[in-house]
């Protein structure tokens, strides 16, 4: 009888394998941890925990390190536990409007290189699949092993429900078809990529995937809930709530720049009038300039003796903070991550957000507002694309068998 609950099969051994994926599900979405880090978040007893952890590293699915010499601290070293970084790795792609970036991380969450290349607005699907294919190769200096890939994670422009085209790809009624037949869509995308690479392929829209990263490696590492608003050609976001990406229930989560931030405002292309994306995308910053910079750059340069510059982002930043404070009032964010080309204004645009975030916002929730630059920048969405994966991978919720890390 003691075979039937000791068994590779019983109940015991059922438990134990749970309390093993439990641990490197937590290792694989946070990253390196401590051991208490480790229980808090398990819920094991320390001594469950001991013997978990024991028989992982036996196993060679995980290592523990101790901390370098310049953060030692008085007392015993406090080690981290992670996923052995040979047990696999991820490849993020972001296929922006004009540009493919791509990234690599292993389950270890050590980045191992990134590499992005812009091109024209009308390259094709299975040329930018080429590009990425390209720029992944580059990747440490060629040695990237695509043979250990546990998966891949795509970022694409627009709303992914069903991987329907956007706006850009989709013909008009009645429209002459611009793409010969055979060509691929973009709603091939994921097989492309799967036959290219061989791994399962996981996709979401690469503003939201940005704001997971900045939650994940960026301005917001290890916060649970983060409001993030990118302002760049155009404005959208991302909320990550309990350390999980928030996708709403037919993908459109995120749409900050469609709420109205001026109700007798412009069109916007969404079909609404006054969006925030009318405001404060990079176009109606400089429409809003008028003919004294050309572009983003120079209008960045400007700052901040440039004092028409400098009015147009305080208003720029006021319809920020008031549409972020209506969000914030309604979601609870713990951290706020402004990022986007625009962002890199800095202090102009900065203060006049914060000022409308905080007179806006609820009074007991002021003292707890907390905005931040990003730090991700380009590499963002596929970052993002990665962090997609190691959450979310079924792949990764199974570790190798030690001979297969040699």
């Amino acid at each position: 009888m003691a075979s039937d609950h000791q068994g590779p099969r019983g109940p015991l051994a059922r438990l134990r394998r749970g309390h093993e994926e439990l641990v490197l599900r937590l290792l694989r979405t946070h990253g390196p941890l401590s051991r208490a880090e480790l229980g808090k978040l398990s819920g094991l007893s320390r001594t469950t925990l001991y013997d978990i952890v024991v028989a992982l590293m036996d196993g060679g699915a995980v290592v523990a390190t101790a901390p370098a010499p310049a953060e030692r601290r008085r007392g015993r070293p406090v080690e981290t536990l992670s996923l052995h970084p040979g047990a696999g790795q991820v490849i993020g792609i972001d296929f922006a409007r004009r540009a493919v970036h791509v990234a690599a991380v292993n389950v270890a969450h050590e980045v191992i290189g990134s590499a992005s290349e812009a091109h024209s607005a009308g390259l094709g699907w299975e040329a930018r699949v080429d590009l990425a294919e390209r720029l992944v190769a580059r990747l440490a200096g060629g040695a990237l092993r695509l043979g250990a890939l546990s998966g891949i994670g795509v970022g694409v422009v627009g709303p992914v429900d069903d991987l329907t085209a956007d706006a850009e790809d989709a013909p008009r009624p009645g429209a002459p078809q611009h793409r010969a037949p055979g060509t691929p869509a973009r709603t091939d995308l994921p097989l492309l990529l799967r036959k290219r690479f061989g791994v399962p392929v996981l996709v979401d829209n690469n503003t939201r995937l940005a704001a997971l990263a900045e939650a994940t490696w960026g301005a917001a590492a290890g916060v649970q809930d983060v409001l993030y608003l990118r302002l760049s050609h155009g404005v959208g976001g991302g909320l990550v709530t309990g350390g999980t990406l928030h996708r709403g229930a037919h993908g459109l989560s995120g749409e900050f720049g469609h709420i109205t931030a001026e109700p007798d405002g412009r069109r916007c292309s969404c079909g609404k009038d006054g969006c925030l994306e009318t405001v404060a995308s990079i176009g109606a910053v400089l429409e809003a300039h008028g003919a004294g910079a050309p572009d983003l750059p120079a209008f960045l340069a400007a700052l901040p003796d440039d004092a028409a510059a400098a009015r147009v982002l305080t208003t720029v930043g006021t319809r920020v903070g008031t549409v972020l404070a209506a969000v914030c009032n309604a979601v609870g964010p713990d951290v706020t991550v402004l990022g986007g080309e625009l962002a890199e204004a800095g202090p102009v645009l900065f203060t006049a957000v914060e000022r409308a975030l905080l007179a806006h916002l609820m009074p007991i929730s002021r003292s707890r507002a907390d905005l931040r630059a990003a730090t991700l920048g380009e590499a963002g969405g596929a970052l993002g694309a990665i962090a997609l994966v190691l959450h979310e991978s079924p792949l990764l919720d199974r570790y190798p068998a030690p001979d297969s890390l040699e």
